[in-house]
């Protein structure tokens, strides 16, 4: 297929013919960012979207000769954001569904095509990109994720579904099962039978196959299903805790096939955090938006030792599941119900907005349908920051304190719509589900925590948590922003200017200050044993600075650094921010499954000390306690555990 594509923006519709363009200008595909391909004023208001239009040829032609009629011609659309419509040579092929489900077409293609492919606005359910989160160009509709077109057989499988279960015998060994539906569209009349096939990834062994009798008549479109049993199944594992097995599933019908991996594993969620195969995990990590290629920032996570990231309020391209499920990452996965407008428009769920909640109920059947299989999938979200009512920045001291209670009591949301749609995640999956996720005074099933940027100091989140002891079970974003060399913080998406003002001087300030801010959330989060809590967020989501521990480009801020330290497994950290003269308590978090015995050494100016101790598996430990002396410059901690050593810097 050619990779020569225009866009432009939509001035007609054009009902049931392609719509009408203003002006095609030449555009790469896919595109994370169509505003920037075609004119201004594509956000300005305009509902009727962009139009992506290419020729390509017949792909049933090769070396120069139609293959006698025999084979279909196939169109697979990934990432169409938006309500999206497909024509091809003037006549509309369809729409697609939500944009994380591929649209599939089979045509009758002439010599030379004409694709149009008009994306327009979402109605509903625009998740984070409905919100000042990310820049306003994020909404514009577009085609994120890739238009594939090739030659397929008569008889194509046109889907694939795999849905792993995991279960205990009563002879308390454990069994797989994978349940398979398959649709298969028959170009032909067909009797026949289709060869599905489960054999393990990573590793030497034997292939379960087996054949399903498939009947169709030419033209119909038919599912076909299996359960396929895995006797003693290899189970996926995070990292640091196991292997990440995976099977390959496979459906063979004459020259076509698909293939889906899939993994086994159990998540449950109790007061502490995960526990996946029934072994505890500590989830730490980072909040991802949309905006990049997906395997930079799964590596990016890697390095800074995460175990966990959050695609907040949207659903990333399928290949960044791939690489966590590869990666042994788990994932905390959004729907993209996010802000406050959605939030009121499913609390008004009647009348003006009539099956709201049940469209939500329907797009959470349709993400576990599509994403299900995947073992890195550790927990479902379905509603983001209903209410902001802490918009307005607060200082500290016990005034501070004293506003933010009066904000978190005068905060309320109708949680009813999240909780119903929540209750049609769990009748499809077995992993835990976030109903809601926000500010403390919305009743959050997992709170979104701000001091030392939103309100109070950073210093003051453990009056926050025992005021509010709820907060610090599941912690689903924390962060402060910083800001690139010669940018001021009016316009950068994701930094309110007035926040900023009360915490920087200017960027390079911004930068020390994000740093040590993050520093002491996370590591208060450790030592209280927080089981799971992301930063908000991994990556700037444009150009200039953001909440990001990264830039847009992924090159690293020094809170990057700062916070890869703190989230090491075995790690010494000090129980606040030291200073000299002050006298500072030294504890050990073991994020590890393993009961650890080690030393840990300190030095702050030309003082210095070392103890040996011992820790329980998912613990913290009390070490020692360390006077700073005067004159010092920095305080630093090295702990050596078995094979694993860490060192932890504080600069004063």
């Amino acid at each position: 297929m050619t990779d020569e594509w225009t866009a432009g923006r939509i001035e007609d519709p054009g009902g049931e013919g392609p719509p009408t363009v203003a002006e095609w200008r030449p555009v790469t595909v896919p595109t994370r960012r169509p505003d920037a391909d075609i004119d201004e004023g594509t956000n300005d208001g305009n509902r009727e979207g962009v139009a992506y239009r290419t020729v390509f040829d017949d792909p049933r032609t090769h070396d120069g000769a139609r293959d006698g009629g025999r084979e279909r011609a196939i169109l697979e659309l990934r990432g169409g954001y938006g309500r999206t419509t497909v024509w091809l040579n003037g006549t509309k092929l369809g729409e697609t569904g939500p944009y994380f489900v591929p649209g599939r077409f089979t045509f009758e293609p002439e010599a030379t095509n004409e694709l149009i492919v008009a994306c327009r606005a979402p109605e509903v359910f625009a998740g984070i990109h409905d919100t000042d989160a990310v820049p306003s160009s994020f909404a514009t509709p577009g085609i994120r994720w890739g238009v594939d077109i090739e030659a397929r057989p008569e008889t194509v499988l046109r889907r694939l579904e795999t849905r792993p279960r995991l279960e205990r015998g009563d002879d308390d060994r454990l069994r797989g099962t994978i349940d398979v539906d398959l649709e298969v569209d028959a170009g032909a009349a067909i009797d026949d039978a289709v060869t599905l096939s489960v054999r393990p990834v990573e590793r030497g062994g034997g292939a379960t196959m087996e054949r399903i009798p498939v009947e169709a008549d030419a033209g119909e479109r038919t599912t076909v299903s299996r359960s396929v049993e895995i006797r003693d199944p290899s189970l996926w594992w995070p990292r640091g805790h196991g292997p990440q097995h995976r099977y390959a599933v496979r459906a063979k019908l004459g020259g076509d096939e698909r293939e889906r991996t899939i993994g086994f594993r159990h998540v449950e969620r109790d007061a502490e955090g995960f526990l996946v195969n029934g072994e505890r995990v500590r989830a730490r990590g980072f909040t991802r938006l949309p905006g990049v290629a997906p395997e930079a920032d799964v590596r990016r996570a890697l390095e800074a030792n995460a175990t966990l990231v959050r695609a907040r309020g949207h659903v990333p391209d399928p290949a960044f599941h791939a690489a966590c499920d590869a990666a042994g990452l788990l994932v905390w996965q959004d729907l993209p119900v996010s802000g406050a407008g959605i939030a009121t428009r499913l609390a008004n769920d009647g009348d003006d907005e009539p099956d709201l909640v049940q469209r939500g109920r329907e797009l959470a059947t349709t993400l576990v349908r599509e994403y299900g299989h995947h073992p890195s999938v550790a927990c479902y979200g379905v509603q983001d920051e209903p209410a902001t009512p802490f918009d307005e920045p607060i200082g500290g001291g016990l005034t501070g304190k004293l506003t933010v209670r009066y904000r978190a009591w005068r905060a309320s949301i109708d949680r009813s719509p999240a909780d119903a749609i929540a209750d049609g995640f769990r009748e499809d999956v077995s992993v835990p589900v976030v109903p809601v996720a926000g500010q403390p005074g919305t009743d959050p099933d997992a709170s979104h925590l701000f001091p030392g940027w939103q309100y109070l100091e950073a210093t003051d989140l453990p009056w926050l948590l025992e005021t509010y002891p709820s907060l610090g079970e599941v912690v689903g974003a924390i962060g402060a922003g910083a800001l690139a060399d010669g940018v001021e913080p009016d316009g950068i998406d994701g930094i309110d200017a007035e926040l900023y003002a009360r915490r920087a001087a200017d960027p390079e300030a911004s930068r020390t200050y994000q740093a040590r801010t993050l520093k002491t959330i996370v590591e208060t989060l450790r030592r209280r044993e927080c089981g799971v809590f992301a930063l908000e967020t991994l990556r700037d989501v444009a150009t200039g600075g953001g909440m990001g521990v990264t830039t847009v480009d992924g090159e690293t801020k020094p809170a990057y650094e700062t916070v890869a330290d703190s989230l090491e497994p075995v790690q010494a950290v000090l129980d606040e921010p030291p200073a000299p003269g002050r006298s500072v308590g030294i504890s050990l978090c073991n994020d590890t499954n393993k009961t650890l015995e080690g030393t840990v050494a300190w030095r702050a100016g030309e003082d210095g000390d070392e103890t040996t101790v011992s820790v329980e598996a998912f613990e913290t430990v009390a070490v020692d306690t360390v006077r700073i002396p005067d004159g010092a410059e920095t305080v630093e901690l090295a702990v050596q555990a078995g094979n694993r050593s860490a060192t932890n810097e504080y600069d004063l």
